[in-house]
């Protein structure tokens, strides 16, 4: 008898359902007698031993649901050491609660933050396997992470759509994608979407180099522009900021997002009309497409071949085209950053695209 219990942490997104039923079916189809128990809510489950113990029929249907059926909840890791308002230790809680109800193996999965708190729980001795979740495509030691896809997908059609309207017009467009901290997401999106410039964290903008090329493209003739920005863009004269200066500044900001100080500056400059158009959280819903429906699958079923074989202390990553076991130690706490002179930015940069810079 193995006890798997399996959780979802942080920001939902298109095929969590899915990876989890490749662990599930994995399981089921070794022949070994499996009890699955499925904490609600992320580690706020664990923690509380909210929970429920999960048949084959709960794993029926789900391949092609978006969200999780676990529901999920942010737990942020830098304040997982401190108790909560009742004084209670959430990470012995965590502990207890595992071995209370004698589970061989947590299941968890996540992204970057989650990543964190689950190679501490491995350090405290528990058995974790995790699985790369984010729409971000952030986490390190993976090529891929599953819903990023289907995100890329919908970001996509959100610049498709507005490339109809820009022209009509004759507008600059922004069409703001997700990402605070990294912008594998707006990339990919922007330049499937046919993007002429694109705005991302990693690489610094300059509102004058926006603006050329804004103008370079009236000069050729053509009446509209579009800008794909990641939610966490930045200026180069925020960029020199210290931390301090910039949390000093962002106290004041006066606009929404960093769309709209783009937007703002664009039409003082040049007098241009300029519209900005956020999907926001519509880059996290619906099902997801067809590659990670397939994807999420094979990590779940490598996932459910390491626990039964006891492998533990790995995430499962994809590496040069592989399904892999990556150390969690090796995970926790890193990003995987769109690095400025990354060969796709420079053959964005082939096809004409500016990024400001």
């Amino acid at each position: 008898m193995k006890r798997i219990g399996m959780l979802t942490s942080g920001g939902d997104c298109q095929a969590l359902n899915a990876a989890m039923r490749g662990v599930v079916k994995t399981l089921y189809a070794s022949g070994e007698e499996v009890e699955i128990y499925g904490f609600l809510d992320g580690y706020r489950g664990l923690i509380y031993s909210k929970f429920r113990m999960l048949t084959g029929k709960d794993f029926s249907g789900i391949l092609t649901k978006g969200g999780t059926m676990l529901g999920t909840s942010r737990t942020p890791f830098k304040t997982i050491n401190d108790p909560d308002e009742n004084g209670l230790n959430k990470v012995e809680a965590m502990k207890q609660n595992y071995y209370k109800l004698q589970l061989d193996c947590l299941v968890i999965l996540g992204g970057n933050g989650t990543h964190k708190t689950a190679n501490l729980l491995r350090e405290q001795g528990l058995n974790i396997v995790t699985l790369p979740k984010t729409i971000d495509n952030d986490l390190w030691g993976t090529d891929m992470t599953f819903g990023f896809q289907s995100a890329v997908n919908i970001a996509t059609d959100a610049i498709d759509c507005i490339h109809t309207t820009a022209a009509s017009h004759g507008r600059v467009f922004i069409v703001e994608v997700m990402g605070h901290k990294v912008g594998w997401l707006t990339l990919n999106a922007g330049m499937a979407g046919g993007a002429d410039i694109i705005l991302l964290p990693e690489i610094p903008y300059d509102i004058d180099k926006v603006i050329e090329k804004i103008e370079e493209r009236d000069k050729r003739g053509s009446r509209f522009t579009i800008i794909a920005v990641a939610e966490g863009a930045i200026s180069k004269e925020d960029a020199a900021l210290s931390k301090k200066e910039y949390k000093k500044k962002m106290e004041k900001y006066p606009y929404p997002s960093v769309s709209y100080e783009v937007a703002a500056a664009i039409q003082k400059k040049t007098g241009r009309e300029v519209r900005v158009t956020v999907p926001g959280h519509m880059q996290r819903g619906g099902s997801p497409c067809p590659y990670d429906r397939v994807f999420a699958s094979r990590l779940g079923a490598e996932a459910g071949r390491l626990i039964l074989e006891g492998q533990y202390g790995f995430m499962v990553g994809y590496k040069n085209r592989e399904i892999v076991k990556v150390p969690l130690e090796d995970v926790a706490g890193k990003l995987k950053m769109v690095e400025p002179g990354a060969t796709i930015v420079q053959e964005a940069k082939l096809l004409g695209i500016s990024f400001g810079d």
